[in-house]
C-alpha cells in the first residue's frame, strides 16, 4: 500500500473508536496532501466515509448509554427523597 497506509479492517467490529478516528485522521492527511492519483483518492474518500459513519454510530450508542445511566441515577436520587 502506498505512503505507508495499511489496508482497513472493515470487518473488525471490535476496533475502538480511537483507532478508527486515528485512521480517519491519516486518511484526511493523505487526501489534503493532494499528491495521490485520482482513483486512490476516491478509494480513501470512500473508506473515510465508512469510518466516519461507523464513528457516528459509536458516538450515538455511547450517548444513549450515558443518557440511560443519567436517567437511572436521577430515578435513584428521587426515590431517596
Amino acid at each position: 500500500m502506498p505512503d505507508g497506509v495499511s489496508e482497513p479492517n472493515a470487518g473488525d467490529a471490535d476496533e475502538s473508536f480511537e483507532a478508527l478516528f486515528m485512521r480517519l485522521e491519516a486518511i484526511t492527511a493523505q487526501l489534503e496532501a493532494g499528491d495521490l492519483p485520482l482513483e486512490r483518492s476516491v478509494e480513501l474518500y470512500a473508506e473515510g466515509m465508512r469510518i466516519a459513519e461507523r464513528c457516528q454510530r459509536m458516538l450515538a450508542d455511547a450517548s444513549q448509554r450515558v443518557e440511560r445511566l443519567r436517567e437511572a441515577y436521577d430515578e435513584a436520587q428521587s426515590s431517596l427523597l
